[in-house]
């Protein structure tokens, strides 16, 4: 099993700054996707930001030049940094993380796991 624990949410005013953090733990082999995602209020959960393991990145289009996604690996840790914050920003971010676990000793399993949410709220 898989942990995924989040911090850095909080609520800002439009055009500061906010960084997420989000440490995954328990039975890790490795981890080949992280990523946060966002839903506000009546809206569905939508893809802000991913980095797969070799480190390659996309983005949203709405947080495109505003929004940065760093990890590092060995820590197994997920970072979003979010500059020039609007209040259309406001929302609960989830990390998420696509994690090869092993299994029966020998074999390899990747699972999707979600963190709790960390509300990030946008004054304006």
């Amino acid at each position: 099993q898989v942990q995924l624990v989040e911090s850095g949410g909080g609520l800002v005013q439009a055009g500061g700054s906010l960084r997420l953090s989000c440490a995954a733990s328990g039975s890790i082999f490795t981890i080949n996707r992280m990523g946060w995602y966002r839903q506000a209020p009546g809206k569905q959960r939508e893809l802000v930001a991913a980095i797969i393991s070799g480190g390659s990145t996309n983005y949203a289009d709405s947080v495109k030049g505003r929004f940065t996604i760093s990890r590092d690996n060995a820590k197994n840790t997920v970072y979003l940094q979010m500059n020039s914050l609007k209040p259309e920003d406001t929302a609960v971010y989830y990390c998420n993380a696509h994690v090869m676990s092993v299994y029966g000793g020998t074999s390899l399993r990747q699972s999707v796991y979600w963190g709790q949410g960390t509300q990030v709220t946008v004054s304006s």
